[in-house]
């Protein structure tokens, strides 16, 4: 296992969908030891593989001192929504209230190709949502009202992290505050 840097806003990974896994192997479980060791060392709620600049449909999560990942995810989604602060390790230190559904039903692969099904609500559905968002190159700041994201990318280019890359592109890991909800991968 291996903690990866952590890719930052502005990489273009981030905003670019995912490709589906189709080999459910030794290098596929490597990739969601990474995942979760770096996620652990963050530390946040959860990764994508795109934050670490590995372009497939890979998250980990670690909610409620409950560990896990999913691969290739669908959701289905509540009507009933919840409003919450969130964040995301690839916004370091960046928190704000962002609309999700209060309930989410992932549907996916673990990584030996076992189908599972993960239900959430409240914080695992929130996490579920943004992880899956990540792989279809969607950021929580896209979630957001015009207002609020406007007020965020003010924050970002202030920033003492915006635009820092280290050799070959690739951003640092970045400590976040502890009250970020989605250093969080989210």
């Amino acid at each position: 296992m291996a903690i990866q840097p952590i890719r930052l806003f502005g990489d273009p990974v981030l905003v670019t969908p995912a490709s589906e896994v189709v080999n459910f192997d030794k290098e596929l479980r490597q990739l969601v030891a990474d995942l979760t060791q770096t996620m652990q060392a963050a530390p946040g709620a959860g990764l994508a593989a795109p934050q670490i600049g590995v372009p497939l449909r890979v998250f980990v999560w670690d909610i409620n001192d409950e560990i896990g990942h999913l691969i290739n995810p669908s959701l289905d989604l509540s009507a009933e929504i919840q409003d919450g602060e969130e964040g995301c390790l690839s916004f370091p230190n960046l928190v704000y209230d962002t609309p999700r559904a209060f309930k989410a039903v992932a549907k996916g692969f673990n990584m030996h190709g076992d189908p599972v099904v993960i239900e959430g609500t409240e914080l695992l559905a929130r996490c579920l949502q943004h992880e899956t968002d990540h792989l279809d190159g969607v950021l929580f700041i896209d979630r957001m009202n015009s207002e609020q994201r406007k007020l965020a990318m003010k924050e970002i280019r202030e920033s003492e992290w915006f635009g820092v890359a280290t050799e070959g592109g690739k951003s640092p890991i970045v400590k976040v505050s502890p009250h970020t909800t989605f250093g969080l991968g989210l």
